[in-house]
């Protein structure tokens, strides 16, 4: 219990931080490359301030020293050492490194705009700006160049240290937001895991319905609960009812055999004991019937499953079915007849159940028809989307408006030997193959037909 609740909660953790983090990487390579160019306008405008610096001083020093203030600038600018050559008018040395990084000409060819390269000086990599500029230094006329560079290096480490200092910021909001989703999730997950606590608590008798408040994300599997509950109550009420009802309809058959048996035993002649005998061998017959019927209506009250379903030629079916109950009916002195169609008609059902449901019919008419039944008889017809089995006796009769006592299971209209199942089983297979089972209004007798759907 405790790990699927854990389960769950790692899985909306994940599901919320994976995104985050994902996006916080990209976002983290983003920051990086902001940090290396804003790295780039910064020690490049560093360079062109120091240019702008020292050209000024010459000029304004007529080509001796610089102020103090440039000097302090070039000597730690931004966190990195700036290096400058000065030369005035023809290429005179004027102050600065000796030797600076060879010359590389922008790009338009204009030797006044400032001019930034990159190149290596004693071995490292360094970035140039190169400013030429017309100045007059003691009455001398020409081109004062002014040449700043800085290392790399120092560039990169300046660089590095921003994005550093970004992703340790990023870094503390993922953790803080991971500490607050975790203990979030779990917090958000109590009223579901109180909901746990207090079903597994229940009896197994306990299926009233939940009625803890749960979230509206949680609602819809507390309603399906409830409603499984419910039809689970359903279930096991009808069940209940069913072996109560059957052990009633079974004692009387089960006393009777007994009862006759120990006649049978208590015989004074012969023909007393072959008459009891016989008698026995009826009221056997009649409880092992009920008990078949019993265990059909059973099996009709399981859920419906695609492997008993078959394709079934009904003419056929009818045909084997009248076969078996015509000795019966036969032997009753009751006429017997069957009307079929002689071409095939294919239906999608259940053989067993099928049989099982004509079969009722035909005795229905046998118990409860009357002394005055002289014919039964059996046809099958069909409409454009129906196949319909009708069972008409010349008894004395059946309303449609005694369907409801006559279809409900353990009920008879009028009291007789049959159980009170052979129609409420006809009807459940009408039903478990999308058909119907209806009393026809007729003058004489009764006539009853049980409709199934054709195969399409």
């Amino acid at each position: 219990m405790t790990r699927r609740s854990a389960s769950l909660r790692l899985r909306l953790f994940a599901l919320i931080l994976i995104p985050l983090v994902l996006m916080a990487m990209l976002l983290g390579v983003w920051r990086i490359n902001v940090a290396q160019q804003t790295s780039e306008d910064l020690f490049d405008r560093t360079l062109l301030s120091a240019a702008l610096a020292i050209s000024r001083d010459v000029a304004v020093s007529g080509g001796d020293l610089l102020s103090i203030s440039s000097r302090d600038m070039i000597s730690d600018a931004s966190g990195g050492e700036v290096f400058y050559h000065a030369t005035g008018p023809g290429g005179a040395y004027i102050t600065g490194y000796a030797y600076p990084p060879a010359t590389i000409l922008g790009k338009g060819g204009n030797r006044y705009a400032p001019n930034f390269f990159e190149a290596t000086y004693r071995g490292d990599a360094v970035r140039v700006l190169q400013i030429t500029e017309r100045m007059t230094i003691e009455n001398l006329t020409g081109d004062a160049t002014v040449t700043v560079w800085q290392r790399l290096a120092d560039r990169h480490t300046f660089a590095r240290q921003l994005a550093l200092r970004a992703a340790g910021l990023m870094g503390v909001l993922l953790t803080t937001l991971a500490l607050v989703v975790w203990f979030g999730v779990a917090r958000g997950l109590r009223p579901l895991l109180d909901l746990q606590d207090a079903i597994s608590i229940r009896s197994p008798d306990d299926l009233s319905q939940i009625k803890r408040p749960v979230p509206i994300e949680a609602q819809g599997i507390v309603q399906t609960l409830n409603r499984l509950f419910g039809q689970v109550e359903t279930s096991m009420n009808a069940h209940q009812a069913f072996i109560s009802d059957a052990a009633h309809q079974l004692r009387n058959p089960a006393a009777a055999v007994q009862s006759m048996a120990e006649a049978v035993k208590d015989a004074p002649t012969n023909s007393d004991r072959d008459l009891r005998i016989s008698e026995l061998v009826s009221a056997a017959r009649s409880s092992a019937r009920v008990a078949d019927q019993l265990l059909s209506l059973d099996r009709l009250q399981q859920p419906v499953q695609s492997t008993q379903f078959n394709m079934l030629d009904l003419p056929q079916l009818l045909h084997d079915t009248c076969a078996d109950m015509g000795p019966l009916v036969l032997s009753q002195g009751v006429d017997f007849e069957l009307r079929t169609l002689d071409r095939p008609l294919s239906i999608y059902g259940d053989s067993v159940f099928l049989a099982e449901a004509i079969k009722n019919l035909i005795d229905n008419a046998l118990q409860h028809a009357g002394p005055n039944l002289n014919e039964i008889a059996v046809q099958l017809s069909k409409d454009s989307n129906f196949v319909h089995v009708t069972v008409e006796d010349d008894g004395k009769g059946l309303s449609p408006d005694q369907s409801d006592a006559a279809f409900s299971r353990f009920s008879q209209i009028e009291p007789s030997e049959g159980s009170g199942l052979g129609l409420a089983i006809a009807q459940s297979v009408a039903k478990r193959h999308n058909g119907r089972l209806t009393i026809n209004r007729v003058d004489v007798g009764a006539s009853l037909t049980l409709s199934v759907p054709l195969v399409s």
